[in-house]
């Protein structure tokens, strides 16, 4: 069982990725942070315990991260979620405590209790990991694996049609806290970035059959899948907008789902059009030597995800 720690920004797809991941026999989760993307922190931080609640799961320490990103500004969101961040689901409020330390602290000390035994699941902009960062400079050290939603590579065309940030080239988790991304990159981490070059690939979608079991189950957890492809279907968008954190949970359920490459990439903040850009150099000559090593998801196994999602969601 791989212990993991969850920073998230909920959010449709990341609620279905925490069930996915609170349900799986394969992930053990010590902690979840709650971080501004998707919704202002405390919004976040409100839906990670409704979904606790809505899975009837034991006490796991939930913190909250800072309201606004490392550069101090928090963009529009030009796709939304709802109203309540969960497709108008409408869930009440939960009763559970909250966590008095930061999410970076509670970051710091979760992996200072598991270090070498522990993966950060990263769902949402990547403000709380940097954070965490400055308390220990060591996490990178102690950390097994980060797995982050985010990122354009160019390694299929999705990368950029689908762009999901304000500007033609970035995808919405760097492009909010590109400072922080940044620094995540060039930490030294064990890091690989599922980015939407396979997350929006047009195979993600969720399969009739899969959608047929989802409306059939008694399970809360799927019938709230239902709901929110039925509310980005009405919208004009595809059921891929509702699984894109998943596959980073899945990904740490079953790390043969991907095809990982090895590139040299560093995170734009300065550009005009280009903020929050995920630049990989990929020439043959006069590559530049300084920029960091990363993995990215070059290929992915879209029937096996389906499965496992749609079968984790509705066990």
């Amino acid at each position: 069982m791989t212990n993991i720690l969850i920073d998230t920004d909920p959010g449709m797809d990341d609620a279905l990725a925490l069930a996915l991941a609170l349900k799986s026999d394969a992930l053990e989760v010590r902690a979840i942070t709650a971080v501004t993307g998707n919704l202002p922190s405390d919004r976040s931080l409100a839906n990670v315990l409704k979904v606790l609640d809505l899975l009837g799961s034991g006490p796991i320490p939930v913190a909250q991260g800072p309201l606004v990103p490392r550069g101090g500004n928090y963009p529009s969101d030009p796709f939304s979620h709802g109203s309540d961040g969960l497709a108008e689901s409408h869930f009440p409020d939960s009763g559970r405590a909250v966590d008095p330390r930061s999410a970076a602290q509670l970051i710091v000390d979760t992996v200072n209790a598991h270090a070498g035994d522990i993966s950060l699941c990263c769902l949402g902009p990547l403000t709380n990991i940097a954070a965490a960062l400055e308390i220990d400079s060591e996490l990178p050290k102690k950390v097994s694996k980060i797995v982050v939603t985010g990122g354009s590579f160019g390694v299929t065309p999705y990368a950029w049609s689908q762009a999901t940030g304000d500007n033609p080239v970035s995808e919405w988790n760097i492009f909010v806290d590109p400072e922080s991304a940044q620094l995540v990159f060039r930490a030294g981490f064990d890091l690989l970035a599922v980015g939407l070059d396979v997350s929006t690939h047009p195979a993600i979608n969720f399969r009739p059959h899969d959608m047929a079991v989802l409306r059939a189950s008694p399970r809360s957890e799927a019938q709230l899948a239902a709901r929110i492809v039925d509310f980005v279907e009405s919208r004009g968008y595809q059921s891929y907008c509702s699984l894109i954190d998943s596959a980073v949970v899945a990904t740490l359920i079953d790390p043969t789902l991907v095809e990982p490459e090895t590139v040299k990439c560093d995170v734009e903040t300065l550009g005009e059009l280009t903020r929050g850009m995920t630049v990989v150099d990929r020439r043959m000559h006069h590559q530049l030597t300084s920029l960091p090593t990363i993995d990215i998801a070059a290929s992915f196994d879209y029937e096996r995800f389906l499965d496992i999602v749609t079968k984790g969601l509705c066990k």
